[in-house]
């Protein structure tokens, strides 16, 4: 595999947002395939896809296309600032944090803080949720659709890829997360019909 040909077939595959907001980085010294670490609020750009391309080689082409968009569109779907209840407390206790620290009281910056710790833990959970990690695949899948896959060839794509990382990772199998994701993709390749329960879709981990 050549490096230079895959980097610009890598970029050429992405969504315009992948090609704003991240950047793909080599680390032959990570044990993954690809590490994509949740963004920081503040780092709302050039947020880091890291490849060991040493592992990357041994997945098909398909893999690797379907493996990279899925990443993507998790790295690029995180959102802090999306507004909700957690978000406005998380602010609010920030904003109270500040205040009560330039008023000298100690015990107002301790329940501040407290709000704030609370409120930034639930974000974090949700990003980390099941529901989190089947929409980033089946965003992948549609944007695959425009780059020429089929559904059913991408989402099989994306399913052998599961396998494949684990094994090339040498885990001994998949996790939870994992075979939830995986039970999805074989209904959207039409190799299942038994979906996943909701309850099990919207887990926080």
């Amino acid at each position: 595999m050549n490096f230079d040909a895959e980097m610009r077939h890598l970029l050429d595959i992405m969504p315009a947002s992948g090609r704003m907001l991240t950047k793909i980085r080599n680390k032959p010294q990570q044990s993954q395939v690809i590490d994509t670490p949740f963004p920081l609020p503040w780092n709302r750009e050039n947020r880091p896809i890291y490849i060991n391309f040493d592992l990357w080689r041994e997945l098909s082409r398909s893999q690797r296309d379907l493996l990279l968009l899925r990443s993507v569109a998790w790295v690029t779907g995180a959102r802090w600032f999306k507004v909700d209840i957690y978000q406005g407390i998380a602010v609010a206790g920030l904003v109270g944090t500040v205040s009560e620290f330039s008023q000298g009281d100690a015990i107002g910056v301790i329940i501040a803080g407290s709000l704030s710790a609370i409120a930034f833990s639930q974000i974090w959970r949700k990003a980390r949720s099941t529901k989190r990690e089947i929409e980033a695949d089946e965003a992948a899948i549609k944007v695959a659709l425009r780059r020429g896959y089929q559904e059913a060839e991408a989402a099989q794509a994306l399913l052998e890829t599961i396998e494949a990382v684990a094994k090339i990772e040498g885990r001994s199998g998949l996790n939870f997360t994992e075979l939830l994701r995986a039970q999805n993709l074989k209904v959207l390749a039409n190799l299942s019909n038994v979906g996943i329960p909701k309850n099990n879709r919207d887990l926080e981990l």
